[in-house]
Parts: C-alpha cells; sequence; structure tokens
C-alpha cells in the first residue's frame, strides 16, 4: 500500500481483509501470539495475508504487535490471522495470563533487605 503524507495508507483496512469485518475466529485476541505454521504459502493468497506470513516468517507476534508492523487496524489483522489459521498457515494460542500481584508488603520487606545488604 503506497502512504500519503501523514503515515496513513490510501486502502482502507477493510479492503485489505476482503471486505471481511469479523473474524471466524472470535477468541482471537489482542494478546494471542501468532506464528507460522511451516507451511508453503499458496498461490493466489491476497497481499496482506502474505504480508502477515511475512512478518511471521522466523518468529512470533502478538496480533497487535503484527498490526504495528502491518500498519493495519488490530480488528483487520484479526480477520486475516484468522482465515490463515482456518488454512493452516498461522497457529495461535491465548496469551499467556497475567500473572498473580505480589503481597505489596512481601515486596517491601525485600527492598529493605536488599538495602540493608548494601550498605553493610
Amino acid at each position: 500500500m503506497t502512504g500519503r503524507p501523514g503515515g496513513r495508507p490510501l486502502v482502507p483496512a477493510y479492503l485489505s481483509t476482503g471486505g471481511v469485518a469479523r473474524p471466524s475466529r472470535p477468541q482471537l485476541e489482542r494478546l494471542s501470539v501468532l506464528s507460522g505454521s511451516g507451511e508453503p504459502a499458496p498461490a493466489g493468497l491476497p497481499a496482506a495475508e502474505l504480508a502477515l506470513l511475512d512478518a511471521l516468517d522466523g518468529g512470533s507476534l502478538t496480533v497487535v504487535e503484527a498490526a504495528a508492523h502491518l500498519r493495519l487496524p488490530v480488528s483487520a489483522v484479526r480477520v486475516l490471522a484468522g482465515t490463515l489459521v482456518d488454512r493452516n498457515l498461522v497457529l495461535a494460542r491465548a496469551p499467556i495470563p497475567t500473572a498473580e500481584r505480589f503481597d505489596p508488603d512481601l515486596l517491601k520487606r525485600v527492598a529493605d533487605g536488599l538495602r540493608a545488604l548494601k550498605h553493610d
């Protein structure tokens, strides 16, 4: 896609998804991790899907990171990723759950202990 001043693409994002507005895999979240399956890309894939496969080549990205690389909205990347998962070209896994919060009192005691060691 060619850009215009300000970095916005000339082509609307919904055209990159072929006009599809909802992902076929609603469980794909913003922090879902995408990686290539290693399968060869078939001929005739749309340019946006090929661009996503290229971005995933040799590594993994979250949906949000892929959107930033492709300069597309997250909603469009969710649609593209869902299509590629359906074709077994991309693997997706749920985001890593956030860790439970530590007890603030415990963290304060550890910090105090480290400061005491430093001053000894």
